[in-house]
């Protein structure tokens, strides 16, 4: 399909300073679209009348920390989505599909740029990239290396491929890719509701600010008691009844279900008392959250039948890491079983997500893929999808893969045989420096701090319980060089020793 023959507003008003969309990030999505419709009405193109090739729209639910097995059509004993599991129904469910690390920031950037996150520099969450953790705990045995905390304006966003094209664009809820010199009106969307550097909000609660005390833009505005994730889906549902017709990305990053772990009193009591011995998720709280996501997704989901442009709607769902499985005042968070540990971790529990994708039309109802996918791949997907070219520069740099061979076919074949992973931090005392690979059905992790290394079959061992370095050393040290002529592909940053580090004392009685 032919990309929109369109002019964008931002061709052609430029204004000192940047963009005058940039000075509307605190008002509320309802008035960011008048004000953008108005000036774009007689400059901006359309698609021409008349025509049955029409530009699809898409919809993009990044969901924080939301765990491989949270979802019902995933597996939770507890957790009630009925909204994502239709949607599941109606679309294909990925089994395979991976976040490009395991924390967000980096995830998220390779979402935006369809690179991973150790080419792009981006290898820990922007808090701990402008403190990392050898800052405040010096007796580190390697130091880790520096990690951009912004997303380089250079880069090529899925929002500025897809603006150029004549795109409305929309970016409600998290962003965590930079400083206010680099939030999203600076890559490329029209609107910014909800996104700030920071990680995640101080409550889920109005008012809402982001955990480092700073109003969220367009959010300054609330009612006693409103949650944010209702808010978000609000603003997200104002803008597709706004858009007038005109095709339009909108990337809704829900701050749920990372913490405060905060749902609403009533849901939280019901799973409560829904709780039963055995069951594998057990927080009522954390249940409640992954409820009004769900809930949050049906609206959108049903505004857009009731527009009638469901049928033309590309729909993507995905996590940016494993689930949380720490305590969080006193409780697990949640549980990745059958897959080992979770998020800041390079085990599966850490990165394999859920992903779930409808495409009216092409993509077959109640289909499941088992290729192995990874977060880059949405880039070069959405604008396969759309019909839209890539700046030349930018794709000759780009690690990720369409998936459009996969969501007509879900027995195809991507024409790759291996993911990576680099997280060369530690993790609150739950992870040191690592790297990893997965090819078919193996995956090694060779550990920075002392070389050790971990080699698992997934196909028979998801929940990498056998390590099976000792037993087929060969196996693993091909897999090790292949992951260390990957580094030097993309220019990964190494840890190096610390010169002050110490070995702990053992206690004596």
């Amino acid at each position: 399909m032919e990309s929109p023959k369109t002019v964008t507003f931002a061709e052609r008003h430029r204004y000192r300073n940047g963009s005058l969309l940039r000075r509307w990030g605190g008002l509320s999505v309802a008035f960011q679209l008048i004000a953008y419709l108005t000036a774009a009405l007689c400059g901006a193109g359309r698609a021409e009348a008349g025509t049955d090739e029409r530009p699809l729209n898409f919809v993009l639910f990044v969901v924080d920390d939301l765990g491989w097995s949270d979802l019902g059509c995933y597996g939770s004993d507890l957790h009630e989505t009925p909204r994502i599991d239709r949607l599941a129904r109606t679309g294909m469910r990925f089994t395979d599909a991976y976040a490009a690390a395991p924390v967000c920031s980096p995830t998220r950037a390779s979402i935006m740029t369809g690179k991973y996150p150790a080419r792009l520099h981006i290898t820990t969450w922007y808090g701990d990239a402008v403190d990392p953790e050898v800052n405040k705990e010096p007796n580190l045995k390697l130091i880790p290396p520096a990690s951009e905390h912004n997303l380089a304006h250079r880069e090529v966003t899925i929002a500025e491929a897809l603006k150029r094209a004549g795109y409305l664009t929309a970016h409600i809820g998290k962003w965590h890719l930079g400083d206010p010199a680099h939030y999203p009106q600076t890559q490329g969307f029209d609107i910014n509701i909800g996104g700030t550097f920071s990680g995640c909000p101080a409550s889920f609660f109005s008012p809402f600010f982001d955990a480092d005390g700073n109003a969220m833009p367009g959010l300054r505005t609330t009612r006693k008691g409103e949650y944010l994730t209702d808010r978000l889906t609000d603003e997200a549902v104002n803008f597709i009844g706004g858009t007038d017709g005109r095709p339009f990305f909108l990337h809704l990053a829900y701050y749920a279900v990372h913490t405060p772990i905060e749902g609403k009193p009533e849901l939280v009591e019901r799973y409560r008392k829904k709780i039963k011995p055995g069951m594998v998720h057990r927080n009522p709280a954390y249940a409640a959250m992954v409820e009004s996501v769900d809930r949050s997704v049906g609206r959108v989901l049903d505004k857009l039948d009731e527009l009638g442009i469901a049928d033309r709607t590309v729909v993507i769902l995905i996590s940016d890491n494993g689930g949380a499985h720490y305590r969080y005042r006193g409780q697990i968070i949640t549980s990745n079983r059958p897959l080992r540990a979770g998020k800041g971790t390079l085990y599966e529990g850490g990165v394999r997500v859920p992903l779930i994708v409808r495409w009216p039309g092409k993509t077959p109802a109640r289909t499941v893929c088992r290729e192995p996918v990874i977060s880059n791949d949405l880039y070069p997907t959405i604008l396969d999808i759309a019909g839209v070219r890539d700046d030349r520069s930018h794709s000759d740099g780009i690690d990720g893969l369409s998936l459009v061979p996969l969501l007509e076919d879900p027995s195809a074949r991507l024409p790759r045989d291996a993911l990576f992973w680099h997280y060369p931090h530690y993790y609150y005392g739950m992870n040191t420096p690592v790297s990893s690979i997965r090819q078919g059905r193996w995956k090694l992790l060779e550990h920075l701090e002392d070389g050790r290394l971990e080699l698992y079959d997934l196909a028979r061992d998801i929940g990498e319980t056998n390590n099976l370095a000792a037993a087929m050393p060969e196996k693993a040290e091909r897999l090790r060089q292949r992951l260390d002529a990957w580094r030097r592909k993309v220019g990964a940053r190494m840890p190096k020793p610390n010169p002050n580090w110490r070995p702990k004392r053992e206690a004596h009685p």
